[in-house]
């Protein structure tokens, strides 16, 4: 390998040893600063690269890549405030932790701070929420220089595939020529090792549990028949963990993120169960295994106080304890811990606690389809029940935040052979439609979405890749023309200005939307037709949006009802 010119080699150079280090998959947002960056990557077969006009959608995109395989993706971008727009994603790439790899072109420290275009202050751009920064330095034609540049890259990768994983910032300063013609002094050789491995290679990390932490945790829950497994959001083996909940014969409260809302121990209503005063009081446990970031039923959270003990099996030893409950954390990978704390139980064949939870979430269950049965009339509800239902298996769910994944977490049926993905590190709607893009061309696996309006409206720019990439997702969008999740919280109580401050109506016609980026269109007008559109949106192939019109008042008198209907069931 040889370089015209120190830009090009610099760029070359760190391209060719993040691909040998594992890189399959680049975003970039084009730019002039970043064209030694652009034609590198563009230049290496061994990644694909996926170019998106708008900065905050790449980001994203490459985030949706990286939840979807759990592997480092590589994003992008010039100078100046297109690496501000990757913010958002590098934020959620943090608190979610997927691996990112964020290479911002910059000026030459000569053209900062002169009023040079396109030029601010990208130190450290992005704070605390990065594994690592590096300032790669202004490229020179140095014989140890693509010792350094490969020796970076393979920091970059570990950083981000490390414990806990997450983005990486390398700030790349160029300076012209930016293409491959020659500069001043000789080519530079930039070859790496002979064999193309990568110049540092580092080990994967798991947090292996220690024989104290099993015997600690396999004491508690052997003196616990009233015990509880809560899973958040999480990317880990669901087996391991589902079988210590059989073995000890505790019911599993799993938000559908976390992968285990599955099997006979899964209670898919506690939400509504734990509205019922009565039951909460009956049912309060003596000790609770958390995994994952919970915190979507804030009936769970008041449920599960500081006076209930708890332990949080985190891989990482993070502290996802919002409601200071927990009275203490294991660092260790939650299917290996529970994997041997299942093998050192003794098991019980029958359990009235279990009995009791799964009784009341029978009746509970049945008393939510049959209000939501009574007619054919599209809900929230009911399209997040049916949906969840009605998915092939092996599919991705991909949910957005807000009142979609709310919907999910209180009427999804346990089952197995869907992945639930979304992004639940900050919770916010910003760069949904990007994200499910980037879960569609990262999987071989059929791709659907469940957003609101909002969701979709608030990164419509993202369906631009439909233009441009063959990648397939479905897109059921429930459309109340607003901010939908705001009427169930108190600002709903000052009607004088909701609808101006909250509610925010925004009349788009979807279809038209869909229609503007090449991409299909549907509307379901009655519930049992969604069944059928998800067929028929699949085999069309392409990007496709299917809506559902609801109406924001009757959606909150529908939630009302379905708890009522549940302490009726349960009284």
């Amino acid at each position: 390998m040889r370089a015209l010119n120190p830009s090009q080699a610099l760029a070359t150079t760190m391209v060719d040893e993040l691909a040998r280090c594992g890189v399959t998959h680049a975003v970039l947002a084009p730019g002039s600063r970043s064209a030694p960056l652009a034609m590198a990557l563009a230049g290496d077969s061994r990644i694909a690269l996926h170019v998106v006009i708008d900065e905050r959608s790449a980001s994203f995109l490459a985030l949706g890549i990286a939840k979807a395989g759990r592997w480092p993706v590589v994003v992008a971008c010039t100078s100046g405030t297109a690496a501000a727009n990757f913010h958002p994603a590098v934020i959620e790439a943090h608190l979610s932790r997927t691996p990112l790899i964020v290479i911002t072109a910059d000026r030459p420290p000569e053209l900062r701070d002169t009023g040079a275009n396109q030029t601010i202050d990208q130190i450290k751009l992005y704070g605390d929420a990065v594994r690592l920064f590096a300032e790669v330095g202004t490229p020179e034609t140095r014989p140890e220089a693509p010792r350094y540049w490969r020796s970076l890259a393979c920091r970059a990768y570990a950083s981000a595939s490390g414990s806990p994983p997450g983005p990486v910032h390398l700030n790349a300063p160029f300076r012209e020529p930016l293409v491959p013609v020659a500069g001043d002094g000789d080519p530079l050789e930039l070859g790496g090792r002979a064999d193309g491995e990568p110049w540092t290679s580092v080990g994967p990390s798991r947090a292996a549990p220690s024989e104290a932490g099993i015997e600690a945790v396999a004491e508690r829950v052997a003196a616990s028949e009233r015990g509880l497994v809560v899973a958040g959001a999480c990317d880990i083996d669901p087996e391991p963990v589902l079988e210590l909940a059989h073995t000890a014969s505790w019911p599993v409260l799993a938000e559908p993120a976390s992968g285990l809302r599955a099997g006979p121990n899964a209670v898919s209503a506690y939400n509504a169960l734990l509205h019922h005063e009565g039951f909460a009081a009956r049912n309060r446990p003596d000790f609770v295994l958390r995994v994952g970031k919970a915190g979507l039923s804030r009936s769970l959270s008041r449920f599960l106080g500081p006076d209930v003990p708890q332990v949080l099996i985190d891989a990482d030893g993070a502290w996802l304890d919002p409601e200071r409950s927990i009275d203490a954390i294991v660092a260790a990978d939650p299917a290996l811990l529970c994997g041997e704390v299942a093998k050192a139980l003794p098991g019980r064949i029958t359990s009235p606690w279990l009995t009791s939870w799964q009784g009341a979430d029978e009746r509970a269950g049945a008393a939510i389809d049959n209000l939501l049965d009574a007619d054919d009339a599209v809900s929230e509800p009911r399209t997040a029940r049916d949906l969840a239902r009605y998915l092939p298996n092996g599919a991705n769910l991909v949910v957005a935040s807000s009142m979609p994944v709310r919907d999910l977490d209180s009427f999804m049926a346990p089952r197995t052979g869907l992945r639930v993905l979304g992004n639940r590190g900050a919770n916010g709607i910003d760069g949904f439609v990007s994200t499910v893009l980037g879960i569609a061309l990262a999987t071989t696996s059929p791709t659907f979405a469940l957003a609101g309006d909002l969701s979709m409206l608030h990164d419509a720019n993202g369906l631009m890749l439909a233009r441009t990439e063959g990648v397939d997702a479905v897109f059921v969008v429930v459309n109340n023309d607003g901010g939908g999740i705001f009427s169930f919280l108190p600002q709903a109580e000052f009607p004088e200005d909701f609808e101006r401050l909250f509610g925010t109506p925004h009349g788009i016609d979807l279809g038209a939307l869909a229609t503007l980026h090449g991409c299909g269109h549907s509307r379901v007008e009655y519930a049992s037709e969604l069944p059928e559109a998800l067929s028929a949106a699949r085999n069309e192939g392409g990007v496709q949006m299917i809506e559902l019109r609801t109406d924001r008042d009757a959606n909150v008198a529908l939630h009302m009802r379905l708890i009522g209907a549940v302490a009726t069931a349960l009284d």
